[in-house]
């Protein structure tokens, strides 16, 4: 961890899944218009997933839902339903929390893009997303 970065906690609603993440204080978070996340007002910023970590025993309460491609991986608990993070297929290589699912105290701005899900392709090549699972230094 750098002094530009702090340790962000959160979990589903039910508290049964829970994680810590490395992020800047201030994230750029994503509202997808993709036929899955304007159903759920998924808002989401992306980090490498070595930045990512699963607190114990969370994983026995996540299921996954795949669609389309199957890059992306739609982690949702068990118990309650909630996605607070999964793996965007704009980023494999890194994970997506949910901005609404991070407790409070940790995120101090929040700058809001919108990521055209509908038209994926298009928005894919005309914004930085991919850039953003990267660690710093890594060729993109």
């Amino acid at each position: 961890m750098n002094a530009e970065t702090v340790i962000h906690s959160g979990g589903c609603h039910c508290k049964h899944v829970r994680w810590q993440v490395e992020a800047s204080p201030s994230v750029i978070a994503w509202q997808c218009s993709c036929s899955n996340c304007s159903m759920r007002g998924n808002t989401h910023f992306i980090v490498p997933s070595s930045k990512f970590k699963l607190s114990a025993n969370s994983d026995q309460y996540l299921t996954t839902y795949t669609f389309g491609s199957h890059t992306a991986k739609h982690k949702f608990c068990k118990i309650c339903g909630i996605t607070s993070f999964y793996v965007p297929r704009s980023n494999p290589d890194g994970v997506a929390v949910t901005v609404k699912c991070v407790d409070d105290g940790t995120l101090l701005h929040v700058e809001y893009r919108m990521f055209d899900g509908r038209n994926w392709e298009k928005s894919y090549e005309n914004t930085s997303i991919s850039a953003l699972s990267k660690i710093d230094g890594e060729s993109l």
